[in-house]
């Protein structure tokens, strides 16, 4: 039987990425002891207010049918979470409910490209935006983040990637897998380009809440850019609540639009009770965040301190994020293999960096979603392979 070939264009390395991680979780499964640090699950609860409010709202009755683009009083609050942050202005007829951030970048990116376009993106880039492009039939243009400038991108480079088939970039800072922020020069230089050249900006941001060096900005909030610009956002890092599929796209209303008619006939809408608990997770105080914002810095030094004492291991500080990227390249071990290597052996799971593109072939990715104990034993496992190598 015949498939489509929407099957081989959302294939690739970005679908092969993660083999260490799901034969770690085959192996947990069958009762080995295993420390996963190879996907960015936080290993925090989500706040109890939040919970208590989903099953308040369950309690009422709230599983019938929705609106397909949001409740009208979750998108008011996801347009004045934008306001506050941002200072854009934006209100909910801005907003449309997806079922995570992923979800949104998917539709957007169909409501944006056409076959054949262009889609300008940084690399290394997660996993899934190839995947994501590959399903509108757009190809990825590539734009290098070099080490040497903190994986921090460079309008200059974009502006050199620039072409007739050019119609959107996609940026995501804080970025994953590096933690790299770009900083406003830059993203008001990369604004002026998209201006100048019509091109669409999609922006992920659901890292934006976990900066611990400079700031987050907004793209949206720059002049000329609320018209040109898709804002992707979530709960599932900030609130840890990956669990929960809630996310949301903010963007000019024609094309708030569009994505309302691709809703329709893929989602039919975000339960209820999810909503219910989104607006408690985006109204309400909870100090479980800044606990969680404090942990993972705090975990991020220490296993800096740590990895950087390893003369066969190069690891630089990311400013923000979750995740600690480690060139393991003077083991004399390709990433692949120090990743299957180090379950093997150590029996920690981390991830190979070549799934994120080339630039970052010779490095694994560290989730810092772990205890504080679990973390410290898995930085002497990983040290001690290292060494051994």
């Amino acid at each position: 039987m015949k498939f489509s070939r929407l099957t081989e264009r959302i294939g690739g390395e970005g679908a092969r990425a993660w083999a260490v991680h799901f034969e770690a979780m085959r192996r947990q499964r069958a009762g080995q002891e295993v420390i996963v640090l190879s996907v960015g699950e936080p290993d925090f609860d989500t706040p109890p207010a939040i919970v208590a409010a989903a099953k308040a709202s369950l309690d009422r009755g709230r599983t019938h049918y929705t609106d397909i683009t949001g409740d009208l009083p979750l998108r008011e609050a996801i347009a004045r979470r934008q306001r506050e942050r941002s200072g854009q202005a934006v209100g909910p007829d801005n907003v449309v409910v997806l079922a995570g951030a992923q979800c949104a970048l998917f539709a957007s990116a169909l409501c944006l490209l056409d076959p054949g376009d262009e889609l300008i993106v940084p690399e290394p880039m997660y996993v899934t935006y190839e995947a994501v492009a590959g399903a509108s039939g757009a190809d990825i243009r590539r734009v290098a983040l070099k080490p040497e400038n903190g994986f921090r991108l460079k309008a200059a480079d974009v502006a050199a990637a620039i072409g007739p088939r050019s119609r959107a970039v996609l940026i995501n800072s804080p970025h994953n897998p590096t933690g790299a922020v770009i900083p406003r020069a830059e993203l008001e230089a990369l604004a002026e380009l998209c201006r100048r050249h019509d091109l669409w900006l999609i922006s992920d941001e659901v890292y934006g809440s976990l900066v611990y060096e400079g700031e987050h900005v907004s793209p949206a909030s720059l002049a000329g850019m609320a018209e040109r610009t898709v804002t992707i956002d979530s709960l599932s890092k900030s609130h840890a609540m990956t669990g929960w599929r809630l996310g949301w796209a903010i963007a000019p209303e024609g094309l708030v639009g569009h994505l309302g008619h691709l809703a329709l006939c893929m989602l039919y809408g975000s339960p209820g009770f999810i909503q219910d608990a989104g607006i408690t997770a985006l109204e309400k105080e909870h100090a479980e965040l800044a606990a969680m914002h404090a942990a993972y810095r705090r975990r991020r030094d220490k296993l800096h301190r740590q990895l950087a004492q390893v003369p066969a291991l190069s690891v630089a500080l990311p400013e923000a994020g979750m995740f600690l990227m480690v060139d393991v390249s003077r083991t004399g071990a390709s990433a692949q293999d120090f990743a299957f290597g180090l379950l093997d052996a150590e029996r920690v799971a981390v991830l190979p960096g070549a799934a994120f593109g080339p630039q970052i072939a010779s490095y694994v990715r560290i989730n810092l979603g772990a205890p504080d104990a679990a973390l410290e034993e898995a930085g002497r496992r990983i040290a001690r392979y290292a060494l051994r190598l």
